[in-house]
């Protein structure tokens, strides 16, 4: 378990020369000791933003630990070097909102690795526009919200439900809202409130198959990859920058359901090392893609 003292600095600014000199030197003077530090630097020249990235983990002196502190020590190397630049306490969890429909398999995943521990997180509750997972989430101890929408929903009947579940975020200080097969289009307002804070997940052959039962389609026509994608949400659907993405190979031995199967063990371990790269502070936007620290 992390101690009090442990901190991850994250930070994007235009890349030039010094910075990490400039970085690893302050917190060398402040008494700190770097644990691990990533950098990259998305060459403009070679069609990047020009952006430098880089994620430090250190231990702090207990008088540095204070809230705010840090962030006052850094003033001056932040503005010189025009930097986005946080400071995340690894002792604090990270409190999660999972939400869900009718398929439970990226759910319970989630559930099972923040229980035993693969994933340090807490659960501030689940919410579904169905109630199937009440039964599962009460043998977590954890909140169910039934927030039902009803087929047809007009726009402000969702921003209504929507409305909702911004109050549940804001009253359980949720940091990080995962759509683990949420199937309901968000609005626009609804993404920018979740911006940068929502991560999604999706099988892998949209355009292609779209609508019900996808991995049917994909059996049809013989596919060989089962793949899924985690992104952040957006209000370009399934447009989001993307965190991370898999495939497995299958043949024509499998049928439908077997093919299903597959593809959802893939969707879950997709979503879970997003969401753990996210709550790690590892996912660094760049643009409308990311730089992700492993």
């Amino acid at each position: 378990m992390p101690s009090p003292n442990e901190f991850v600095l994250t930070l994007s600014c235009p890349d030039t020369k010094g910075i990490v000199y400039a970085v690893s030197g302050l917190l060398y003077q402040a008494g700190c000791n770097i644990v691990d530090s990533q950098q990259f630097g998305d060459v403009q020249s070679e069609g990047g933003t020009g952006l430098f990235f880089m994620r430090v983990h250190f231990e702090a002196p207990p008088h540095l630990a204070a809230p705010g502190t840090l962030p006052q020590l850094f003033t001056h190397v932040r503005e010189r070097f025009e930097m986005d630049a946080q400071f995340h306490s690894l002792a604090r969890k990270p409190r999660l909102l999972l939400m869900v429909s009718k398929h439970g398999h990226c759910l319970n995943d989630l559930l099972f690795r923040a229980r035993s521990r693969q994933l340090d997180v807490e659960i501030a509750g689940i919410v579904s526009n169905h109630p199937d997972f009440a039964e599962l989430a009460a043998s977590y101890r954890l909140p169910f919200h039934h927030l039902p929408l009803a087929p047809g929903a007009s726009l402000e009947e969702k921003r209504v439900q929507e409305r909702q579940i911004e109050a549940l975020i804001d009253d359980a200080q949720v940091d990080l809202v995962v759509l683990a097969r949420y199937m309901q289009i968000l609005s626009a307002e609804f993404c920018t409130f979740l911006k940068g804070r929502a991560i999604n997940i999706h099988h892998s052959f949209l355009p292609s198959f779209k609508g019900a039962k996808p991995y049917y389609q994909a059996h049809d026509r013989g596919v060989k990859l089962i793949g899924a994608t985690a992104h952040y949400v957006t209000a370009e659907l399934d447009e989001g920058p993307i965190i991370e993405q898999d495939v497995e190979r299958v043949d024509h031995s499998l049928g439908p359901d077997e093919i299903t199967a597959v593809g959802r063990d893939v969707e879950s371990v997709v979503l879970a090392r997003a969401v753990r790269w996210h709550v790690e502070h590892r996912v660094l936007m760049n643009g409308h893609k990311t730089v992700v620290f492993t």
